[in-house]
């Protein structure tokens, strides 16, 4: 295995151009205050702890590029992972821009590849904090031009995420890829608009398994209000969630979950759980069987 070691004095990027597949990134302690992309396989970055160990931008939706174009969502990222098979430990990844009222969404941590781990990290944002990709079709259509090839990459992706807290205000985790994730911490951060939602799913009727949220925590910051957050809203019509023996925080709504907007989502969005399932929940909700739960969380690799 080669090691590379690099301190907040060194640039993680010029770390990165150096690394080749097996290659583990041991970063010390402090704040690397840049944004990276991720483009070689069969690598690990590994910090000291989550709280020691940051990774920070502030890029922002309606920021403008060198062009004069505004970022949009999905080049707002401060750490971007374009190959498969790559890991993260004991490290933060953090979009400090705030106020997404005002400036749009704010991506902390971009996924586009198959087999990324996360154990014992923490991505913090408020908007759109976490996305894994791919992206929906129809934006992969429409920001050709726009996006470099590598963010609009379709195909298999799986993601894991053990141990981590999440942090953010409105569809904070998103997207079409499958995702696990394993006594994760899911916090909700306050908004001035006063309410929010923690997942967006946007996946294919074709998908089977998608968000798996499995013993998990849905924690908020003291001023979040009772009953103000939903579980999850889908993004685009067929998206899908499992929330397997998960803890609710007097934050999330009894509804559970929203059909977006002046949608007819309802009728076609997959949100399921598994446990102890608080009552009132929408009537298109469903609740999942012993084997369904236990197929969802065998589909991902034991780590």
């Amino acid at each position: 295995m080669t090691v590379i070691n690099i301190t907040p004095d060194d640039k993680l990027s010029e770390a990165l151009k150096k690394a080749v597949p097996g290659t583990q990134i041991i970063l010390a302690p402090g704040i690397y205050r840049e944004k990276i992309e991720i483009t070689v396989p069969d690598i690990e970055l590994k910090g000291s702890s989550a709280e020691e160990t940051v990774i920070v931008w502030d890029d922002y939706a309606k920021k403008p590029d060198e062009n004069g174009e505004e970022l949009i969502t999905f080049r707002t990222y401060t750490a971007a992972v374009l190959a498969p098979n790559v890991t993260f430990r004991d490290l933060t990844v953090k979009n400090d821009a705030l106020s997404p009222e005002i400036k749009g969404q704010e991506v902390a941590l971009t996924v586009y590849a198959d087999g990324f781990l996360a154990e014992r990290c923490s991505f913090i944002s408020t908007q759109d904090t976490v996305f894994c990709g791919p992206l929906p079709p129809d934006l992969i259509e429409r920001y050709d031009g726009l996006l470099k090839d590598p963010l609009r990459a379709n195909g298999y992706q799986r993601h894991i995420f053990k141990d981590c807290l999440i942090a953010g205000n409105v569809d904070f985790i998103f997207g079409c890829g499958d995702a696990l994730f394993d006594g994760c911490e899911i916090r909700s951060v306050y908004d001035v608009r006063g309410h929010g939602y923690t997942a967006a799913p946007a996946h294919a009727s074709e998908q089977e398994v998608c968000f798996v949220f499995n013993e998990c925590r849905f924690t908020c910051e003291e001023a979040v209000a009772d009953g103000s957050i939903y579980l999850a809203r889908p993004w685009r019509d067929y998206g899908k969630c499992s929330f397997i023996n998960c803890e609710y925080g007097r934050h999330i709504s009894r509804e559970g979950f929203d059909k977006w907007n002046d949608t007819d989502r309802d009728k076609t969005a997959r949100f399921y759980e598994y446990g102890n399932i608080p009552s009132g929940r929408v009537s298109w909700s469903r609740r999942l069987t012993e084997s369904e739960k236990d197929a969802l969380i065998n589909y991902f690799p034991k780590i």
